[in-house]
Order: C-alpha cells, then structure tokens, then sequence
C-alpha cells in the first residue's frame, strides 16, 4: 500500500520532522489510546521495545502478513514481532489446533500429552538437545542456562559479548544494563578472537560458561563469523566451561538453526520467539548430562526448576502444530532464500543511490544501518546518525511498512515475493526522496 511521502526536504533534521507531523496528524486514535495507556502504565508502555516518540501505534488486529491500526491503516508488517511472528498472523493451522486446546481445557496444574510429543520433535530438530527444558520465554531459558552452567561446573564467571541481548535481565549492547542480573560478567567484544581467546585463558577456572548469540539479534542482527564462533568452541572446551549458543532468535536462520549450518555443537541451546507458534515459550536444553541436574527423578541433589506456564496447554498445541504441519525444512529453506534476495536488492538500492546506508543480517532477518559499512560488530556503528535510522522508520509507515524503530526486519512466512518487490520500491523512494539529505545531514 504505497502513500506518497512529504515534499523533499533540504536537511535531515527537516526530513524527519516533516515526517513526525504527518504521523501526528495520521494517528489521531493511537495518540489518544496512548494518553490513556499512561495513566496506568509508566509511559504508557509494558514493553519498553515497542515505545518510541511521539507515540507508538496502537493495533486493533492482524491477518495474515497485515496489521491493522486503530486509525484504520494497514501496514505490510516486515518485523514479525521481533522475530516471534514468524508463521505470520492467525495462520489457519495454529488457530484451530488452539481453539482444539482450549475446548479441552487450559489450566491443567499436570501432565499433557502435547509435551513430550513437542520436546521430542525439537530433540529432532536441533540434535544438541539431548534433554530439553521448557519455559516462558527466551529470556527465563538463558537465566537457567546460566545457572546450570554454575551448578554443573561449581564455577561463577560468564563471558558475554558487547551488543549481545539475551532477555531483559541479560542485556550488554553499551557493556551492560541497571537491571541486568547479578552474575560476575566478563565482556568481550563480538568477532574479536584474539580477545576472546585473551578472556578466556585468563578467567581459566572460575569461567563457568560463554553465552552468545551466532549472529547478534537485537544488536543489529551482526553475523559472527565461523573463525569466532569455533575459537568459543575450542576454548572453552580447553577451560572445561559451557559453551551456550543462544539462538532464541537464530534458530529460524536454518532447519537446525545457525549450529547446523556453522557444524558447531554447544554444551547448551537456548530456544524461544516463534517455536511456541505465537504463545510465550522459552526452552533449554543440551548435553544430556548436564540436564540430568533437573531430573526430579534422580537420587541425591535437584536443581529445582518450576513454573506454573512451562506446560501450558496453548503453547504445547500451537508449538507442536506449527512444528508438525507448518514449518518444513523446505518452507523454512524458502523463507530464508526470499530475505537473502531482498537483502541483496535493498543493498543494491543503497549502493546505487550513493547513501550511507548498509544492511547486515542473515536470511529472513536484517537490519539496516546508517553508515557506509562494512559493519562486523556493535563497533562499528558507534559513527551511526540515529536521525537516518529514525527518518527510514518513519518513511516506511508513510509507506504502509511496520518494522522495528531501531531498522530491523524479520521475515514471515506470510510474507510474498510481491510484497519483497513493494518493499525495494518503498526504499527507492526513500533513496531517491531523502538521498541529498543523508548524503550531507547538516
């Protein structure tokens, strides 16, 4: 659904200003929901990633690769909420496996049949996981990651890496964060191998784990490169700590996830986002004699894990469903294919255009960046004009495209070669618009 943007403006400063007014004066209803929101929430917001200025969307529903404002417009949704979304919205096969769990009832306090059935079919999937562990969300999956790797080393120290995000208490894009919990951190910096191997030899054994993510999801989906994900592999297995491959976001990225394709198995996965089919989910899981430390069967000392909504019924059934019936190998495979394409193209618009703009990412995920590039780790964006990626975002609504403020995109598979040739089109008019501005911002 293309829109015609405002005139084209002489600065970058005027550009995005023009485009905030015509957002202001579009989304009239979204403005009053959220004025509404604040007096019961602190901002308006109970996910921090969704506010931004002056006011964020308000949706009233979703079908297919579309989403639907208050304000009555309709949006290509590009982000697939961060990665969760990706069978796109109320696909025909997770619905009615939920309304078949929720007619057998919700809240069991037991056992469901559903979920040795899913454990087993993510054992299939991701052969890593000997044992497998559910949770409520990525970031309960990598808290007990770590604290398995404490118990079953005896050991206290983790290695993470700048611009890593692994759940909103595990958060390290400038180094770490106010909330983050209180583990003795080491920090690297990402594709850095003499360092992390530096890090390492010298923690020696108080190290008890390296938690990272093979491509950086929320730090600006950054690939790692195979030279620095096999020297983790390596070293750590030297030191006796765990190797934690915290692909959450990363396992979409191939039928096995990005340890399939990279041929590096890790001590320990965390999983979450889009494998619950649309409900929260989390899990852990790895080298069947770590996980036995959860086995409330065993003799001697537990490592206790509850959780009321480990099990929920609507997870286990939209899981299970999307996993049986949806996500094949070849569907995946295809998802993939189309956001290399897409990749590919937008950089080409970018090269062309002579805009400092550049795109990382892998398959179905990609972020776009305001600097000529290359760009191999959070580093390299320290030069990043924050009003060029907010003008992008703000484009692209005037457009009819709904991605991530901070310029990510994550492919659905609702979502069409056609639709991609709308989306290349929406970024040559932005070249073509706001190219002069970006090209000399002052």
């Amino acid at each position: 659904m293309q829109r015609t943007g405002p005139p084209r403006a002489h600065t970058l400063r005027d550009a995005v200003q023009a485009l905030r007014s015509s957002y202001v004066d579009a989304n009239p209803r979204s403005a009053e929901r959220h004025e509404l929101a604040r007096r019961s929430m602190p901002g308006g917001n109970t996910r921090t990633t969704l506010y931004y200025e002056p006011f964020p969307l308000v949706f009233e529903r979703a079908e297919g690769a579309h989403l639907y404002s208050l304000d009555g417009r309709r949006y290509l949704d590009l982000l697939g909420d961060y990665t969760a979304g990706l069978y796109g919205h109320s696909h025909p096969v997770l619905v009615k496996a939920l309304h078949a769990a929720l007619d057998e009832g919700v809240s069991f306090g037991g056992h469901t049949e559903r979920e040795a059935r899913f454990a087993a079919e993510l054992r299939r999937r991701f052969p890593a996981l000997e044992l497998v562990r559910f949770t409520n969300s990525g970031t309960e999956a990598n808290l007990f990651a770590l604290a398995a790797a404490r118990a079953h080393t005896g050991r206290s120290t983790v290695l993470v890496f700048r611009g890593g995000y692994h759940g909103g208490v595990l958060a390290f894009g400038q180094g770490g964060a106010p909330l983050n919990v209180p583990h003795r951190f080491l920090v690297g910096d990402y594709n850095d191998v003499d360092g992390a191997r530096e890090i390492i030899a010298e923690a020696g054994d108080e190290l008890a784990a390296v938690l990272v993510e093979p491509m950086l999801g929320s730090g600006g989906t950054i690939p790692g490169s195979p030279e620095f994900l096999r020297t983790l592999r390596e070293e750590t297995a030297r030191a006796g700590a765990l190797l934690i491959f915290d692909e959450i976001m990363t396992s979409r990225l191939a039928p096995g996830g990005l340890q399939q394709v990279l041929g590096i198995t890790p001590d320990l996965t965390t999983l979450g986002k889009y494998l619950g089919g649309g409900m929260s989910f989390g899990a852990f899981g790895g080298r069947a004699g770590i996980m036995r430390g959860f086995d409330p069967s065993a003799p001697g000392p537990v490592w206790a894990h509850a959780g009321t909504f480990n099990n929920n019924t609507l997870t286990m059934a939209a899981g299970l469903a999307g996993l049986e019936h949806v996500l094949t190998d070849t569907a995946l495979d295809e998802l993939n294919a189309r956001g290399e394409r897409l990749r590919g193209r937008l950089r080409s618009v970018f090269t062309d255009a002579d805009i400092p703009f550049t795109v990382t990412g892998r398959g179905s995920l990609m972020t776009f960046h305001p600097v000529p590039g290359p760009v191999g780790s959070p580093a390299d964006l320290t030069g990043a004009d924050h009003a060029a990626r907010e003008l992008l975002f703000f484009h692209l609504l005037e457009q009819g495209y709904w991605m991530a403020r901070r310029a990510m995109v994550a492919l659905s598979l609702a979502i069409s070669d056609t639709d991609c040739d709308g989306v290349v089109a929406a970024f040559e008019e932005f070249a073509d618009r706001y190219g002069a501005a970006l090209r000399d911002p002052s």
